[in-house]
């Protein structure tokens, strides 16, 4: 059983969804207009605001991804819960 959460984890957690969706839409989109030079920047820009948003978010809650994407804690903190997929 894990405690409680704040508010703001659930406002981090929601808005890194929102941006992951608008980089995958983007990515998409540019899969097939490979050349449209504001669609890259808007990615860039994306990308760049959820490395931000992911190490503010990693830094407060623990990791979000495994694999090496993500650090853990010392002590390892990969085993507690929630995970951001069970919220």
């Amino acid at each position: 059983m894990h405690e409680a959460l704040d508010e703001a984890y659930y406002q981090q957690l929601h808005e890194l969804q929102a941006i992951d969706f608008v980089l995958v839409e983007l990515t998409l989109y540019l899969d097939t207009h490979p050349t449209d030079s504001q669609a890259i920047q808007q990615f860039n820009a994306y990308a760049h605001k959820r490395k931000e948003l992911a190490h503010r978010y990693e830094s407060q809650y623990g990791p979000l991804m495994q694999f090496g994407h993500s650090y853990s804690g010392d002590p390892w903190n990969w085993n507690e819960v929630p995970w951001p997929w069970q919220v």
